[in-house]
């Protein structure tokens, strides 16, 4: 065998999308510097809980980790999917974390992907589970992810510090990502007094710029070890910014006690917006108490948290907001879409999206950097948007078996 030639890297900035596009695109890496300069050096817990995770899914997968833990080389493995896997997420972030590139990574597994996760489900920083269940999964959708075994189901909630939640992810894997389009063709024979149809399928990159209007939102609240008034407050807050506006809104609520309530208080609120042309916009938070940073440590200063009526007026506001932006999708999924679009077929994807969040233009420097895919930009000076085109690599799963 010949020797292994890693990428080198540097430095702590987008670790979750360089450990998915070094697997991806089979690149062994080694990161170098990884907080060499902070108070308390080295990857994070997440960050160990998340290599573990790839571990988890992954075969022959290589992880070396240094004593201060400034040092990683990692080699990618098969990713093997498989059914009935479980991983306990660290508490300092939330699933949302975990699941961005998980719902990549299962997509190219050799077998579907079924796997239980255990920890924070909500939280400030992250995407909600529900924001996940109810947005992200629909815009897989749109890159030709079939519905059926693509599901996440939240069968407890958990808040920081403590967590206690849990939820069932299940991704079915694909042989690439393509968007196909049906044609009935009618063939006509003077000699037979019969019509075939028959189906031509016509496999293409994704052209997603059409934004459509607002036609519904819908909303999801939770509360756990707390009274359910303060998913009540947040329902009447949110609908008094909507109602206004739009007809079709509704707002569920999701009350959690005993064993499905997870270890610690708090609540929450996710909003989506769907159009008329199929984008899913959202935004979400959630209140807890004794937030843990990135190192692990509870904030004890008691901090003075907002009414819950407050919280809904916020995250209404938000939405609002994220819809004015204008684009597909909002600014906490363009790091996803434009992932999706590079891993499309070797043809022209374009799409469209309203001011670059800083998330967006890492993503675009690290598919660059990983897959050589480069976006060319054209603003849309109408609507304040920016249209984004790329041949995407042609990633095929070629663990996958064809059937």
């Amino acid at each position: 065998m010949g020797k292994t030639t890693y990428k080198r890297l540097k430095g702590s900035q987008s670790f979750r999308q360089r450990l998915l596009l070094a697997t991806l695109s089979s690149t062994p890496i080694i990161i170098d510097e990884i907080r060499a300069d902070d108070m308390i050096p080295g990857l994070l817990r997440h960050e160990m809980s998340l290599l573990r995770l790839f571990e988890t899914v992954s075969d022959d997968c290589v992880v070396e980790v240094n004593e201060t833990g400034t040092r990683l080389k990692y080699k990618p493995g098969i990713v093997m999917g498989g059914k009935n896997l479980v991983h306990s997420c660290a508490l300092t972030r939330s699933m949302g974390y975990y699941l961005e590139p998980l719902l990549v990574l299962g997509l190219f597994g050799k077998k579907p992907l079924s796997i239980r996760l255990k920890g924070v489900t909500d939280d400030p920083k992250d995407l909600s589970v529900d924001t996940v269940r109810n947005a992200t999964l629909h815009i897989l959708k749109r890159f030709g992810v079939p519905s059926e075994g693509l599901d996440l189901k939240i069968e407890a909630r958990g808040v920081a510090p403590e967590g206690g939640g849990e939820v069932l992810l299940t991704v079915p894997n694909v042989q690439s990502l393509t968007v196909c389009t049906f044609f009935f063709i009618f063939f006509s024979f003077l000699t037979a007094s019969y019509v075939l149809s028959v189906y031509i399928s016509l496999f293409q990159a994704v052209q997603w710029v059409e934004e459509g209007m607002v036609k519904k939102i819908r909303g999801w609240t939770f509360s756990a070890r707390v009274s359910s008034d303060f998913e009540h407050s947040m329902r009447f807050a949110a609908r008094g910014v909507f109602n206004n506006l739009l007809p079709d809104v509704h707002i569920f609520n999701d009350h959690k006690s005993g064993p499905h309530a997870g270890k610690s208080p708090g609540y929450g609120i996710s909003l989506v917006a769907e159009t008329t042309a199929g984008c899913y916009i959202s935004a979400d938070t959630a209140v807890s108490c004794g937030r843990a940073d990135e190192t692990g440590e509870i904030d004890v200063e008691r901090q003075e948290r907002k009414p819950a009526e407050d919280t809904g007026v916020e995250i209404a506001s938000w939405l609002l907001q994220e819809i004015e932006k204008g684009g597909v999708v909002d600014s906490t999924h363009q790091g996803l879409l434009f992932i999706l679009c590079a891993l499309c077929q070797q043809d022209v994807s374009k799409v469209r999206v309203g001011t670059l969040s800083p998330y967006g233009v890492e993503t675009l420097r690290n598919l660059k950097e990983f897959l050589g895919v480069t976006f060319s930009f054209r603003p849309d000076p109408s609507t304040g948007t920016v249209i984004l085109t790329c041949v995407g690599s042609g990633l095929i799963n070629l663990s996958r078996k064809l059937s």
